[in-house]
């Protein structure tokens, strides 16, 4: 996995309260790391889309979140939040995420999320005009999508 393979990208520097007393980043702030990065993408994609108010992904909800580490994070690194949708199914989708400082990636993972219904949480397809604002953010055809 390497930088160049993103689009997205969000810088994070870390803050004294996520690391422990060697100054080495607590693993459970990764997934935070990558949230805040999947906030931002949404984001950015409805500022690649003005006077569109359905992009914002208040329908999806995690279902699913892997992350696999490869190197610590310390305190004070600027970090860099990449992260690209690498799926994206009828009612659910995939962000590929990586944890980079500089060129060393330190977490590598994928956060699955599907549409659904905010009282009943049964699944709902994805529209179209959102999985096509998607491609287009991305720079992906649809028959790779």
């Amino acid at each position: 996995m390497q930088p160049s393979e993103f689009r997205f990208s969000y810088p994070l520097r870390v803050r004294w309260s996520e690391a422990d007393l060697q100054g080495i980043v607590f693993n459970g702030h990764y997934l935070n790391y990558a949230d805040v990065g999947v906030t931002e993408y949404y984001r950015e994609l409805n500022a690649a889309n003005p006077g569109r108010d359905d992009l914002s992904g208040n329908e999806f909800f995690a279902v699913k979140t892997l992350l696999e580490y490869r190197a610590p994070a310390m305190f004070d690194d600027l970090l860099d939040i990449r992260l690209r949708v690498s799926r994206l199914g009828n009612s659910s989708m995939a962000f590929s995420v990586g944890i980079f400082r500089h060129e060393t990636l330190l977490v590598e993972g994928e956060i699955v999320y599907v549409r659904a219904d905010q009282q009943t949480r049964r699944p709902l397809p994805i529209p179209a005009g959102f999985k096509e604002a998607i491609r287009q953010f991305e720079q992906v055809a649809p028959s790779e999508a």
